[in-house]
């Protein structure tokens, strides 16, 4: 299960490329392309885009293989897309407790799709970028 050059490119436009350490929407120590600092890691210095995309490659397939062990029905590449998208933005532990997860494994592809929807809040409250991913996820979702 890989996602698509197409879903990639969409990480990397809604993740942005930061050299320098900042704190996301929920407040996690991020770097790159939105790669979540571990405690042991550290860039004083920064890092370079070279190894930024390294990180996000390895992210990247960490989510894949998050999203292949939950998923436990046949999926479309823009479901992949999507689900992978989905798992990298908002960690595998939100999918698995999700309704839209519920939903696929149990057959109904159309209204899975449709919970990627409800995820567009930070801290509660209405989140534009958020939404504007969700609405891209979908987008990939119902691609063939």
């Amino acid at each position: 299960m890989q996602i698509s050059e197409k879903a990639l490119e969409l990480i990397k436009q809604c993740e942005g490329f930061r050299s320098h350490a900042y704190r996301d929407l929920t407040g996690h120590p991020t770097i790159g392309y939105g790669h979540k600092l571990t405690p042991r890691e550290a860039f004083p210095v920064g890092i370079t885009q070279s190894a930024a995309l390294a990180l996000l490659e390895r992210d990247v397939q960490t989510a894949e293989a998050e999203v292949a062990s939950l998923v436990k029905v046949q999926l479309t590449q823009g479901q992949v897309d999507a689900l992978v998208d989905f798992t990298f933005n908002l960690g595998s532990g939100r999918l698995a407790g999700s309704t839209l997860l519920r939903l696929l494994n149990a057959g109904e592809h159309d209204a899975a799709g449709n919970q990627l929807l409800r995820w567009d809040r930070a801290d509660g409250k209405p989140n534009a970028d958020l939404h504007a991913r969700r609405q891209a996820e979908l987008a990939l979702w119902k691609s063939a």
